[in-house]
């Protein structure tokens, strides 16, 4: 398989999670965002969207948007299931991934960001105040429910990691590299010290990707 990818993209973070938690080999190229490589010709040939992941897997157009791609690996490969059998814990999963994935990354991926500096004027430090906002109102609902509902164990749903916690960790990450504080979420804070601690998830960590900044 061929990803497309960015060290820094939550969403390709969670793809790369996937992929070494099923033992499946790939490739990854760079896309530069800050470069504007998502913009060339030759990456929206690739992805109409100028967004990363995008996923080869040598049949037919490039998969794209990293939840399709999740569901794609799970029914296709084997490998850990990353979905549970039962449809009620199987909906939970989805629920809590979509939160994340759907709800509050899309809030702060650098084409938001850069839309609202240079559209409206927003200086930086505002701009951040709104990343740190969208970040805080996903952590707090992820808090929220973890600490509450039946099913949560080790990780999100039961002791085995699942889409959830694949979602749930792209997001924690997230927290260090914009400076949000976690305090006020020690169940999520749990749940990403379990992920993190998994070697796939180690392996697949933003800052151990070409490009990232080292030191």
């Amino acid at each position: 398989m061929h990803l497309y990818g960015n060290w820094r993209s939550a969403a390709a973070f969670r793809v790369r999670i996937a992929l070494k938690l099923k033992a499946i080999p790939y490739e990854e190229t760079f896309i530069d965002l800050d470069a504007g490589d998502q913009h060339k010709p030759d990456f929206r040939a690739i992805n109409p969207q100028g967004a990363v992941p995008a996923l080869f897997d040598g049949e037919g157009p490039p998969l794209t948007q990293s939840l399709a791609i999740l569901d794609y690996l799970e029914e296709t490969r084997g490998g850990p299931r990353l979905l549970p059998e039962d449809a009620r814990a199987r909906a939970r999963v989805r629920s809590l991934a979509q939160l994340v994935a759907c709800d509050t990354h899309p809030l702060y991926v650098p084409r938001v960001r850069s839309f609202l500096m240079e559209e409206y004027g927003l200086p930086k430090e505002r701009m951040m105040g709104f990343v740190r906002h969208a970040f805080e109102g996903g952590l707090r609902t992820l808090e929220t429910r973890l600490s509450s509902e039946d099913g949560t164990g080790r990780f999100c749903q039961g002791d085995a990691p699942t889409h959830a916690d694949l979602c749930l960790v792209s997001l924690w990450v997230g927290t260090g590299i914009f400076g949000v504080p976690t305090d006020p979420y020690p169940t999520v804070a749990r749940i990403a010290q379990a992920c993190l601690a998994l070697p796939a998830v180690a392996e697949a960590h933003p800052l151990r990707q070409p490009g990232a900044p080292q030191g």
